[in-house]
């Protein structure tokens, strides 16, 4: 990249997924600043080369793109109220984390009074994916900006779609993860009923992963030794289900949707969902 090809670019949200992300940014050649609220989280990405920001304002200030990718609505609320104020004209928001469609226009609405672009970019395929460069990222937004920001996405991504308005992203993902919980529950129930005819679990598990019934969901689901070993991930499932009933309530899909993924989900977190 030339010198005046390089956005300076931010990152919020150093998690398991965010992290490696950000890490990826890094070694793309990319100038980075980034913010924790505990700022030992910050040490290893320092040691990389990375600015660390006193506040988030701060890292609003210092930067052409910023990357957020906290866990939920509230989260991404709450550092955008410190952030857009702190925006500099002609700067790109992206939105990676998976929140309402409807959180991602209102932020889009606030940006555009101040001269910012925005992206919804949530992403899929956790930090192992992110950690190879192999995510897939969903784009909501300008065209303009989608462009922008592409070089930046593909440091991490191996698919990176743009799907249309602001919005179209989470649209896209919670869709997708509703689809991957269903696969899942779908799977639980598949490998119960076979148990039930005296077929061995695990030898059952294989031969689906390469017969016709075979889906990622299955993978995962094949993986695990009980519902409750995926206690961390389902409750970001959980999440994604109940955002999908919240934008296209009484929809019969989403109802199918539900219905397969729930007896999975309320298995894992050991409560109905």
């Amino acid at each position: 990249m030339a010198d005046a090809d390089i956005l300076k670019t931010g990152f919020i949200g150093l998690g398991s997924q965010g992290g490696p992300m950000a890490e990826r940014i890094l070694a793309a050649g990319y100038p980075l600043t980034v913010w924790a609220r505990r700022p030992e989280a910050l040490e290893p990405f320092v040691a990389q080369g990375a600015v660390a920001a006193g506040s988030v304002a701060e890292l609003g200030a210092a930067c052409d793109l910023i990357g957020v990718c906290v866990v939920d609505d509230a989260g991404v609320a709450a550092v955008c109220d410190e952030l857009i104020p702190a925006l500099r004209p002609g700067g790109l928001l992206v939105i990676h984390s998976t929140i309402l469609p409807e959180s991602c226009e209102a932020l889009a609405q606030r940006c555009a009074a101040r001269g910012v672009q925005f992206l919804d970019a949530p992403v899929s395929g956790g930090g192992p994916a992110a950690a190879t460069g192999k995510l897939t990222v969903m784009c909501g937004g300008d065209g303009d900006a989608f462009a922008r920001a592409r070089p930046v996405f593909e440091s991490f991504a191996g698919a990176v779609v743009h799907l249309g308005p602001v919005g179209s992203g989470q649209r896209a993902k919670i869709v997708n993860n509703a689809l991957m919980a269903a696969n899942m529950g779908l799977a639980h129930a598949a490998l119960a009923a076979g148990e039930a005819l005296g077929i061995e679990r695990g030898a059952l598990a294989e031969l689906i992963k390469v017969s016709s019934g075979r889906s990622f969901g299955v993978e995962v689901y094949a993986r695990l030794p009980s519902p409750q070993a995926f206690a961390h991930g389902a409750p970001l499932l959980v999440k994604d289900v109940k955002l999908l009933a919240a934008v296209l309530p009484h929809h019969a899909g989403v109802e199918t949707l539900r219905e397969a993924a729930s007896g999975f989900l309320s298995a894992a977190i050991g409560q109905d969902i």
